[in-house]
């Protein structure tokens, strides 16, 4: 299956917020023809409607893909929609955070294929990263096609077992918040060291944005990068011996940090 399958059977978006948004905008610069592309959405935006998609209109029979993106908590009102897809040649892919597999199971039928994801924040700008799931239905030619689609907001990685999603949520799905903190933290240390306010936000966000960049563009680790740009009794030595400290530095923080995420994913998980 690939976005040919696509476009031949149709896809119905349940949900264009900012996620949908941006994925449906990666779709159709893909080549995704509008015309195939059906969206379910209470209020749709001034830029959907000039995308030329369909939208709140009678929907294919057996599309090739029924993608969720609707938040969690409007999951059990949305649902009924697509139940009539259930069970046949329509995958359904779902990018509702905390949301199982089981729940789609029940909704749709478990000899439904169905894939579960995890995206992040940055796919807005095409700069995400998706872990995915399938259940036992979902065949590979399934999370090819569900890798075809997500790799328009990012990089798409695939996951041994549901269990693992917990600790993505820990890590990816919390995660751009952190590095906004961190950013946060580093222009108000800037500012305390003298910098006017706004041009410590400035070198801050230009130092993650870039050194994030030069990470993933760099053939060497992140731990060679570091090294790479240490000098001996320099200072980022002095500042890495602070931070890097591992009982009051960064390591037990981060630890602790992406933990409790995670933990509180597997609460959610369980009703908590």
């Amino acid at each position: 299956m690939t976005l040919d399958t696509v476009a031949e059977r149709g896809l119905v978006l349940l949900g264009c917020g900012k996620m949908g948004s941006a994925m449906l905008q990666g779709w159709l610069e893909r080549g995704v023809p509008p015309g195939a592309v059906s969206v379910i959405d209470p209020a749709p935006s001034d830029w959907l409607k000039s995308t030329g998609v369909a939208i709140n209109a009678d929907l294919p029979a057996s599309p090739a893909i029924a993608l969720l993106a609707v938040k969690p908590q409007m999951m059990g009102e949305a649902l009924p929609s697509l139940t009539a897809m259930g069970g046949g040649e329509t995958l359904f892919l779902s990018v509702a955070a905390g949301t199982p597999i089981s729940t789609f199971e029940a909704a749709f039928g478990a000899t439904s294929p169905i894939i579960r994801a995890m995206p992040n924040t940055p796919a807005a700008v095409g700069r995400g990263i998706t872990a995915i799931i399938g259940n036992a239905q979902a065949t590979s030619a399934h999370l090819d096609l569900a890798e075809a689609l997500l790799s328009a907001v990012g990089q798409v990685v695939r996951l041994d077992s549901e269990d693992q999603m917990d600790a993505v949520t820990g890590l990816s799905g919390s995660g751009p918040a952190y590095v906004f903190h961190m950013i946060e933290c580093m222009a108000a240390a800037g500012e305390a060291q003298g910098l006017a306010p706004a041009l410590a936000m400035q070198l801050a966000k230009a130092t993650v944005a870039g050194a994030g960049a030069l990470a993933e563009a760099a053939d060497e680790t992140p731990a060679q990068l570091r090294v790479n740009v240490t000098s001996p009794n320099g200072t980022t030595q002095a500042g890495l011996e602070v931070l890097m400290d591992e009982a009051t530095g960064l390591p037990p923080l981060m630890r602790a940090t992406v933990k409790a995420a995670t933990d509180r994913s597997v609460e959610l998980r369980h009703g908590g």
